[in-house]
């Protein structure tokens, strides 16, 4: 069955499969699994913010194939991700079998997809000063969370401001 969903997020998109009376827990894992090879992201953001679009160059720059899913509300998005309350921003992804969740910087990416780590996925909180899409003003250092299906989460990676 997770792997009906997988094609019928890839060939419908996402908001298609919303309306399905699936368990939490199936959306989450069909949604982690639409974007399974590691250098290919699938991006859901506004179509009005700027700091995702930048975020969105910063991954390409990096080399990874970036597909974007422009949406007007993504708090369904965000919920069938397993992405805490706590720990939402402004756009969602996903890579390798994992969500991404903000400003997530592509040194953290990398080594949560070269660990291959028991999480659901990574997130930066807020839109943090100096976090990749958020250039200018005065940096500020920030933590990239790794968090669990179950809502927990624990710093994964420190960045410096920059």
């Amino acid at each position: 069955m997770l792997r009906y969903l997988t094609t019928v997020l890839r060939t419908l998109g996402l908001v298609m499969v919303m309306n399905l009376a699936l368990p939490p827990a199936l959306h989450s894992a069909a949604m982690a699994q639409a974007a399974t090879a590691a250098n290919e992201v699938e991006v859901y953001k506004s179509p009005y913010c700027g700091c995702c679009g930048k975020w969105v160059d910063y991954m390409r720059r990096h080399g990874f194939d970036v597909t974007v899913h422009d949406m007007d509300d993504l708090s369904a998005i965000k919920t069938m991700a397993g992405v805490p309350a706590k720990l939402q921003s402004c756009h969602t992804a996903m890579v390798g079998g994992y969500v991404l969740e903000g400003h997530v910087p592509v040194d953290a990416v990398r080594r949560l997809l070269d660990s291959g780590a028991k999480v659901q996925g990574l997130a930066v909180p807020g839109m943090p000063v100096g976090s990749p899409g958020m250039e200018g003003g005065s940096p500020e250092a920030y933590t990239v969370y790794s968090f669990a299906g179950d809502g927990s989460a624990e710093a994964f990676m420190s960045m410096p401001a920059q």
